[in-house]
């Protein structure tokens, strides 16, 4: 008897995502039917436990028609019924939401239905229940493509093992790394840990860590984990380097014959002032019927980066040049960017151009495409070219400050540049009318000493020689687009693309706006572009501009390379694409490619093969951009570690139930104020108002409220800027 009543107590093992096995073991079979014995032998089980568990389970599926039952206690898999596939989003409460192109809503998935799908994954998706709180409810059944494998965190150490804590809110577990495989790191340290395992019974999925990246908190540590959070590289594989400096990058005679030779043409550049890569120069010629030739010319990096070659691998795997706070990440090794692609003054250089005859109204009357060979007789600084447009002057003063060099500027440079100017504005007058949109978002920049610490902060914003190199810019990705994309039969060629604004996401811009006095006319595209750019002119030098502007650029669409022309709504051009930055973005050097190819008579290239590098490219921007983010928001926080015992004003630029973000006036820097920490009351927070209210006193926070703030903790390892609220007035 006791026998009996020991044999009652064993505990019985569950068998872990019973539902995704047996799902997953009849899609892999979907024209055969399986019984329990079958399914117990494939999950390698035998006890009577396990196999009333896969009875009951079958019967539970077939209920719920995810599988039928053909014969007697035989299975199949019932296609394509309530089984989609997207992309998971995991939110920061550990549920998630699968976005589903066929759906007009996102399905649900509960944190005990994700069955180890990570945030970003490509996974199948049952929908069990429909229309709980508005949403779909679901289940994942198969994870078909890890979106990322390799994630920063902070190691912790233990005995005979070691737990690596993700710093991403999106990331509900942490991931288990056995002693053997943590290389030298320490207790605290920030580390690169890849998953290799997620075994069926595991909590966490097993890992190893992949490189030791320094004590959470120190400068480059952070750095080097905001490159290594979004798998973007710090610096180049020894063979890269190698192969780009046995590059011939002299000029030679025989290359100079196949190229139009405009070396004798003026031609200089204009760049920000510590820029070390010059991409693109202008040329200028009056011509004898009154006309101006003006060339667009952009560093010919195609020449020197040959497909098939590692070179063009590393750049295309790259995509782009990353813009960190305190360095660049460029896409190409320096003996390119900085030295043989670079148009330096007073060095010849391969140059791909698009050379226009331009009237005084600003209008095209012919164009050129091809390869040239170019001399930069100068190189501006834009505060030097701004200097000019201000004073009229031919001449500049000492401008070592600015460029480290001291000369005075030929007048027909300095002709050419005025009316270069005026030429910009008739067109960017004309851009205006036809619909585009000006956004001119003040960028938050540093002052940093030696150690790379912030010592203060600026803010940059485009003045009239910003706008004239733009608009030149402009009308050669512009015009370039639009020869190849008019051509018949329809060649395959590189876009730049940006779609119409969503309707929802401009009712919100409107509903936030409403709170500063501001109205869109969204009747159609013309009124809703027209009062855009009145209110984006209005916010100008207001409190309220960077978070007006930040919101504006958030109702747009995302643009996006594609081979698939629709124009791009914020230019307002039916053609575009991007032509004039090859050193530091792969499209680029794509669409050199392509435009050559096309000059020299070839028929259309592959479609496919493009738009699958159009889709590389945009993730790799869009991880660049991530990145270039993060680092601000580090450098904003480790500049306020500095001033913890100081009062700001700020503007509350969001409210949350779970807090109120307030941007400081003075230096941009935005942080939190918890809804726990405000002490004189209890607050509820209002979505349709924006409102956070106080049940007793009934004060009230709302967006766009001037708000006196403190520093409560800055945390660089979090990244995590918390606020003590102080109030609507001056603290004494």
């Amino acid at each position: 008897m006791r026998r009996k009543n020991k044999s009652r107590k064993k505990k019985v093992t569950k068998i872990e995502n019973i539902t995704k096995k047996i799902l997953q073991a009849l899609k892999a079979s979907p024209d055969k039917t399986f019984n329990y014995r079958q399914l117990s032998a494939k999950f390698g089980v035998d006890d009577p436990s396990s196999r009333n568990q896969i009875i009951k389970k079958l019967s539970q599926l077939a209920a719920n028609k995810q599988i039928e039952e053909k014969e007697r206690g035989k299975f199949k898999i019932v296609p394509n019924i309530d089984t989609y596939i997207g992309i998971l989003d995991i939110n920061s409460k550990g549920s998630g939401y699968v976005e589903v192109e066929e759906l007009e809503e996102d399905i649900y998935i509960p944190n005990n239905n994700l069955n180890k799908g990570l945030h970003g994954d490509e996974v199948e998706v049952y929908v069990y229940r429909r229309k709980r709180n508005g949403k779909s409810e679901g289940e994942i059944t198969r994870i078909i493509k890890r979106k990322q494998m390799s994630f920063v965190g902070i190691i912790e150490l233990q005995k005979n093992y070691a737990f690596v804590n993700v710093q991403n809110a999106k990331m509900y577990t942490d991931i288990f790394v056995s002693k053997d495989k943590i290389k030298d790191a320490e207790s605290g340290d920030k580390v690169l840990v890849e998953i290799q395992d997620w075994p069926d019974k595991a909590d966490s999925p097993f890992g190893v860590v992949t490189e030791v990246l320094g004590k959470a908190g120190e400068h480059h540590t952070e750095i080097h984990a905001i490159l290594a959070q979004y798998g973007l590289p710090h610096e180049f594989k020894k063979e890269v380097e190698d192969y780009a400096n046995k590059l011939d990058t002299s000029i030679q005679e025989s290359e100079i014959e196949k190229r139009r030779d405009m070396r004798k043409t003026l031609t200089f550049t204009i760049d920000p002032k510590d820029a070390k890569d010059f991409d693109d120069a202008l040329s200028f010629e009056l011509l004898e019927n009154g006309n101006y030739e003006i060339g667009i010319h952009i560093a010919d990096v195609s020449h020197y980066v040959q497909p098939g070659t590692i070179l063009d691998d590393e750049a295309y795997e790259r995509a782009t040049s990353v813009y960190l706070v305190d360095r660049v990440v460029p896409m190409l090794p320096e003996v390119l960017s900085n030295n043989a692609c670079s148009l330096r003054p007073n060095e010849e250089k391969y140059t791909f151009s698009a050379v226009f005859e331009l009237n005084e109204k600003a209008q095209v009357l012919n164009q050129w495409f091809g390869r040239t060979v170019t001399y930069s007789d100068a190189r501006f600084a834009y505060e030097e070219a701004q200097h000019i447009i201000e004073t009229e002057e031919n001449t500049i003063p000492a401008t070592i400050s600015l460029t480290g060099k001291t000369y005075k500027t030929d007048q027909k440079i300095a002709d050419a540049v005025l009316k270069l100017d005026e030429l910009a504005k008739k067109m960017r007058s004309k851009r205006m009318r036809d619909g585009a949109i000006s956004f001119d978002k003040v960028e938050v920049k540093f002052n940093l000493n030696e150690a790379n610490e912030p010592v203060g902060v600026f803010f940059k914003s485009s003045k009239d020689a910003n706008k004239l190199i733009e608009e030149f810019m402009l009308l050669a990705n512009r015009k370039v687009a639009e020869f190849i994309g008019k051509q018949a039969p329809k060649k395959t060629f590189i876009y730049r693309v940006h779609d119409e604004p969503n309707e929802d996401k401009l009712s919100s811009l409107q509903a936030v706006i409403s709170r500063f006095g501001y109205k869109l006319d969204l009747r159609d595209r013309k009124t809703t572009t027209s009062s855009l750019n009145g209110l984006l002119k209005d916010v100008q030098g207001k409190k309220e501009q960077n978070l007006v502007d930040t919101l504006a650029i958030r109702s747009m669409s995302k643009a996006e390379y594609t081979t698939r022309n629709i124009g791009h709504y914020g230019l307002a051009f039916d053609y575009y694409s991007h032509f004039t930055s090859p050193i530091r973005r792969y499209p680029d050097v794509m669409a050199h490619r392509l435009l050559q190819y096309y000059l020299d008579g070839n028929k259309t290239a592959s479609e496919e093969t493009y738009e699958e590098k159009c889709k590389h490219s945009s993730e790799m921007e869009g991880l660049a951009a991530s990145a270039e983010r993060d680092s601000i928001k580090f450098m904003q926080i480790k500049f306020m570690q500095e001033h913890k015992d100081e009062s700001f004003l700020g503007v509350i630029s969001g409210v949350t139930e779970w807090g109120i973000y307030v941007e400081i006036i003075a230096n941009k820097c935005e942080g939190m104020v918890r809804m726990r920490d405000i002490s004189d009351d209890h607050y509820i927070f209002d979505p349709e108002t924006y409102t956070a209210t106080g049940q007793r006193t009934k004060k009230t926070y709302q967006l766009g409220d001037e708000v006196y703030v403190k520093v409560k903790n800055a945390d660089l390892v979090k990244r995590h800027l918390d606020f003590t609220l102080l109030g609507k007035t001056q603290p004494d």
